[in-house]
């Protein structure tokens, strides 16, 4: 999947994961894709939430030998 720009938040517990995620985000143009890599198990559940309050799109979640990535669409202004 096509995105514009990567955070890797690994080895990082929460909420650094979402509050990186949301310096991305305010970097960002409306609709461009930010892809974010995580291994905090609770950031699947916390992803889900943060774009249900802030109206971001999760596009796609996958799991991998305990690495987590998510791509999310930021939401148009």
């Amino acid at each position: 999947m096509q995105y514009d720009k990567e955070v890797d938040a690994r080895h990082l517990n929460c909420p650094l994961p979402i509050l990186r995620c949301k310096k991305a985000l305010n970097e960002l143009q409306a609709n461009q894709v930010l892809k974010i890599t995580a291994t905090d198990p609770g950031s699947k559940k916390d992803f889900d939430a943060f774009c249900r309050q802030t109206g971001h799109t999760l596009i796609e979640m996958q799991e991998a030998e305990g690495v987590f990535t998510f791509w999310l669409r930021k939401r148009s202004q």
